[in-house]
C-alpha cells in the first residue's frame, strides 16, 4: 500500500514553527556569544593574548554562521510558501511574543530583521514583516542594577575596594601606590559609581564609571594591564567625556563585556557620553548588527526632520569609490564604482575582501569601521542632481531609479572625518605640525597591528573631531607581513639615474620606504617635524623589525589613551 501523504501545515502552524526556529537560533547565538565573551576574563588573567584576539574574531563571525543555518531551516519549512508575507507577518507576531521576556529583546528584533532580509532582500523597510521600530513601548524585562556606588571612605581606599572586587587583592601589583595617584587626580570626588562588569579588549581590561563631587559627575575609566612579569597593574586613569569617547571610539575593536541587558548598559553609557549615538555604543560592546538597526532608525528620523540634499563628500575624487554625504548628518556613504580608474587593477570582490579584513581585524584606533548596508531606498529629491547623475553613470550596477526613489543595492557607511590634505590647507601651523606627527604615529600604530595602508597619501587619511588621524581608504590595504620592504637600489650610471621608469626589477609586494617622502605633501614646518619624530618610517629597517616582531608572535600594544593618562608608579 502506498503511504498517505501528511496534510500540509496550516499557515498559522507554519508561522509558529518558523517563529520557534528563529527563537531557538537566537538563543543559540546568545549562548555562544556569552561563552566567548566570558572567556575574556581568563584570557586576561592567563595572559593569553593571541587567544583573546582569536576570540574577538570568532565572535564577529558567529552571527552570520547561525543566521545562515536558520535561513536554510526556514526555507526548508516554508518551501513554496517562502515569500508569503501573510505567513511572515504572523511569524513576526509569534516571535515577538517569544522574546517579550528577554533582556535582549532589542538585539532579538534585529536578528529577526536579518532573517527577513536574507529571504526578501527588502528594498527599504517593510514594517509588516520586520521590526522597523521596537514592538515594545517600554523594556519588557527590567534589568537589575548595572552599577554600584562606593562612598564613605577616602577615594584611594574606594579605588582599591572596587578594583579588588573584580580581581582578588593577591593578583595585583603596586595597587595601593597606583590607587593613591588615581585618587589625587580625582581631586574632590566623594563617590564613585561603577559599572558592575569589566570591559575587555585586546590586552587591556577597563573598569568604567563616573566620579561625583559637590559640583556634579564626570565619566572615568580605570585601565588595567597584566604584564608578562608580576601582577595586574592599574596603568592609567581616564577622566572626562573626551577620554572615554576615544576609549569607545568607532576606530577600535569591540569590547567583550558580560552584560545580560545591553539596552540598559548602552543607555547608561550614553548618559555619560552624550555625544555618542546609541548605534556607536551597541557597536562598541559587540552588538554590531543591532547597531546597524539603531543607525538606520536614527538616519530615517533625521531624513524626516531635515531637507538638505546629498552631495559629493569633500576630498579628492576616489578612483575606486564614489563618496557622498548629507551635510547635516556626520557620515559618508561609499559606493564601489563599476569600473576603476587606472592604475587601479583590483576588482569589486577584492575591495570587499579588504573591507571585511578591516571589520575582523584589530583597528588599533586608526581604521574607521565601515558598516555594510544593502537595498537602501532614499527619495530622489534628496540627491543633488550632479551627484545622482554620477551615481547612475559610474555605479549603475549598484544604483537605480524606481519611481521617485533611489535604490542603492550596496553601500559602506562610515563616520565623516576631515580629509588630512584639506586640513593642511587651513593655514594653522601648530595644528598642522600636531596632525603631521599624529599621521606618523597612526602609520606606526597600524604597523603594530600588522596593517600596511598601501597608499600613504594624505588624501587617504582624515582628522576626527577629537583631533586624531585615522585611515579610511582600504582598497590597497594589506597585512604588513605580506610586504617586502627594500632599500632603493643605487643607480650605476647617469642614464639609469635619469630614467623615467624603474631600471631595476620590482615585484608585486615590493615597497621602497625611501620613496615615501616624494609623495607626501605637507606644510614645510609640519614635514620637518614629521621627519624629526618619525623619520624611521622612511627606511626599510623600521618595517623589517616590525615584521620580525609580528612573525615571532609578539603583539605590540596600542594604547587607547595618551601617555599622560598613565600612572607613574615607582
Amino acid at each position: 500500500m502506498s503511504e498517505i501523504a501528511a496534510p500540509p501545515l496550516t499557515d498559522s502552524r507554519l508561522a509558529a514553527l518558523c517563529a520557534d526556529a528563529a527563537r531557538d537560533a537566537f538563543a543559540e547565538y546568545e549562548r555562544h556569544f556569552d561563552e566567548i565573551t566570558r572567556r575574556a576574563r581568563d584570557r586576561f588573567l592567563n595572559r593569553e593574548w593571541q587567544g583573546s584576539f582569536d576570540d574577538a574574531r570568532e565572535r564577529l563571525r558567529l552571527y552570520s554562521l547561525i543566521l545562515g543555518s536558520l535561513t536554510n531551516r526556514v526555507r526548508e519549512l516554508m518551501a513554496d510558501r517562502i515569500e508569503d508575507r501573510a505567513i511572515w507577518s504572523a511569524t513576526k507576531a509569534v516571535y515577538s511574543a517569544h522574546i517579550s521576556r528577554s533582556q535582549r529583546w532589542d538585539v532579538a528584533e534585529s536578528f529577526f530583521n536579518s532573517l527577513t532580509r536574507r529571504v526578501f532582500a527588502t528594498e527599504g523597510v517593510n514594517s509588516a514583516i520586520e521590526f522597523l521600530d521596537t514592538d515594545f513601548d517600554q523594556p519588557p524585562a527590567q534589568p537589575g542594577e548595572i552599577t554600584r556606588c562606593y562612598s564613605g571612605a577616602p577615594i584611594s581606599r574606594l579605588v582599591q575596594q572596587l578594583l579588588t572586587e573584580h580581581f582578588a587583592e593577591e593578583l595585583w601589583q603596586n595597587l595601593p601606590a597606583a590607587a593613591a595617584i588615581a585618587a589625587e587626580r580625582l581631586g574632590d570626588a566623594e563617590q564613585l559609581e561603577i559599572v558592575g562588569c569589566v570591559f575587555y579588549r585586546g590586552r587591556g581590561a577597563y573598569v568604567v564609571g563616573r566620579a561625583m563631587d559637590a559640583s556634579g559627575a564626570v565619566p572615568i575609566a580605570f585601565c588595567l594591564l597584566h604584564p608578562d612579569e608580576g601582577g595586574i597593574t592599574l596603568d592609567a586613569l581616564l577622566i572626562g567625556e573626551a577620554d572615554l569617547a576615544i576609549l569607545f571610539s568607532y576606530t577600535r575593536a569591540y569590547f567583550r563585556v558580560d552584560t545580560q541587558c545591553p539596552h540598559a548598559l548602552v543607555r547608561w553609557l550614553r548618559d555619560v557620553m552624550q555625544r555618542k549615538r546609541l548605534a556607536e555604543l551597541y557597536n562598541a560592546i559587540g552588538y554590531n548588527r543591532h547597531a546597524k538597526t539603531e543607525f538606520y532608525r536614527n538616519f530615517v528620523e533625521h531624513l524626516q526632520s531635515s531637507d538638505d540634499c546629498f552631495i559629493e563628500a569633500e576630498g579628492t575624487r576616489g578612483m575606486v569609490m564614489i563618496v557622498f554625504t548629507l551635510p547635516s548628518y556626520d557620515v559618508v556613504f561609499k559606493l564601489i564604482r563599476d569600473r576603476f580608474d587606472q592604475p587601479k587593477e583590483s576588482d569589486r570582490r577584492e575591495v570587499m575582501r579588504r573591507y571585511k579584513l578591516v571589520f575582523e581585524h584589530d583597528r588599533a584606533g586608526r581604521l574607521i569601521e565601515a558598516h555594510e548596508f544593502e537595498h537602501l531606498r532614499i527619495a530622489r529629491s534628496r540627491f543633488e542632481k550632479s551627484l545622482l547623475d554620477e551615481l547612475l553613470r559610474d555605479a549603475g550596477e549598484t544604483v537605480r531609479l524606481e519611481g521617485d526613489n533611489v535604490i542603492i543595492s550596496h553601500a559602506y557607511v562610515e563616520r565623516r572625518v576631515r580629509p588630512l590634505n584639506l586640513f593642511f590647507t587651513d593655514g594653522d601651523e601648530n595644528a598642522a605640525i600636531e596632525a603631521a606627527c599624529d599621521y606618523g604615529q597612526a602609520i606606526k600604530d597600524l604597523a603594530a597591528s600588522n596593517i600596511f595602508p598601501g597608499d600613504l597619501l594624505t588624501k587617504n587619511f582624515g582628522l576626527t573631531r577629537r583631533g586624531r588621524v585615522v585611515f579610511y581608504d582600504y582598497d590597497e590595504l594589506c597585512f604588513l607581513t605580506d610586504c617586502n620592504f627594500r632599500e632603493l637600489p643605487q643607480s650605476r650610471s647617469y642614464e639609469e639615474e635619469m630614467s623615467a621608469e624603474p631600471w631595476f626589477s620590482v615585484r608585486e609586494n615590493d615597497i621602497f620606504p625611501e620613496e615615501f617622502p616624494r609623495f607626501l605633501s605637507f606644510p614645510e614646518s609640519a614635514r620637518t617635524e614629521l621627519v624629526k619624530r618619525h623619520g624611521d618610517l622612511f627606511h626599510p629597517q623600521f618595517w623589517r623589525e616590525m615584521q620580525q616582531r609580528l612573525r615571532a608572535g609578539e603583539l605590540p600594544q596600542v594604547f587607547p589613551y595618551a601617555p599622560e593618562r598613565r600612572l607613574a608608579v615607582a
